[in-house]
């Protein structure tokens, strides 16, 4: 069974930093990466940023370039993303997803890919 579970969300004023956690457990599959979405109420979801565990690839929607970084933990299953000079728009449910395909050009989810619970962040202005 795959478990992904996100943490380090919160409130935040802008310009202020968080750090997100994910670990992923149980994914069956050699090849894949890890990532972020992003969903804010009113909008549709959003891809942030990933990384692939089999090159080290890595993926950074525009809205987040400079600001976010992704990187991995000592387990290939355990992902940070460092969020710096946050703004309010970045305010959402963060989500962790396992399984989706990561290039340094593209990020799409997969029909094997396995999604945390999330976590909000909220940057105040």
């Amino acid at each position: 069974e795959v478990h992904v579970v996100e943490s380090g969300g919160g409130l935040v004023q802008a310009g202020g930093s968080l750090r997100l956690s994910c670990v992923a457990s149980g994914y069956p599959y050699a090849t894949y990466g890890i990532g972020w979405y992003r969903h804010a109420p009113g909008k549709d979801r959003e891809q942030v940023s990933c990384g692939s565990v089999n090159d080290g690839s890595t993926y950074y929607a525009d809205s987040v370039k400079g600001r976010f970084t992704i990187s991995n933990g000592n387990d290939k299953n355990t992902v940070f993303l460092q969020m710096n000079s946050l703004k309010p728009e970045d305010t959402a449910v963060y989500y962790c997803v396992v399984g989706i395909y990561c290039s340094g050009e593209i990020m799409t989810t997969t029909r094997h890919d396995d999604w945390g619970k999330g976590t909000q962040v909220t940057v105040s202005p």
